[in-house]
């Protein structure tokens, strides 16, 4: 299962990541707590709309485009079932790419590499990363 607020969490953090600002920078463009902003960041809390919107002006972005990365990690993990099962069920062929953290490639098309990196049986994190970035191309994260 996904959680929503840690795939949410996790696109904030890559987009405040991406522009080289701090927690502390973010926060306070956004009139939120810096303890409050890392715990949604983490995914612990869910954010209000309100204040989702307030991050996101505080990063530049348009809440349109943070949903639409949000919503596209989330169908990109639905399609893939196989990214759930626990790292001592995989197949043997995933478990020669996985390494000793944890990691593993799932599937590429060229275009697009997925990973996975299962923290704990109930913990993984997919993400997926353009083969040839553009531009506009972002990595995007997913947690579950």
């Amino acid at each position: 299962m996904i959680l929503l607020r840690r795939v949410i969490g996790d696109a904030l953090r890559a987009r405040r990541q991406g522009q080289q600002r701090t927690l502390r920078e973010v926060s306070t463009a956004a009139n939120v707590s810096l303890g409050y902003l890392s715990e949604i960041e983490r995914g612990h809390k869910e954010p209000s709309s309100e204040l989702l919107a307030a991050i996101c002006d505080a990063l530049g972005a348009r809440l349109s485009e943070l949903l639409r990365e949000v919503s596209d990690t989330v169908a990109l993990a639905e399609q893939m079932p196989e990214v759930l099962v626990s790292m001592q069920d995989e197949p043997a062929e995933a478990a020669a790419k996985s390494t000793s953290r944890g990691v593993r490639q799932v599937t590429s098309d060229g275009k697009v590499a997925v990973s996975v990196r299962q923290e704990s049986p109930l913990k993984a994190t997919l993400r997926s990363t353009r083969v040839r970035p553009t531009e506009r191309d972002r990595d995007v994260v997913c947690a579950a």
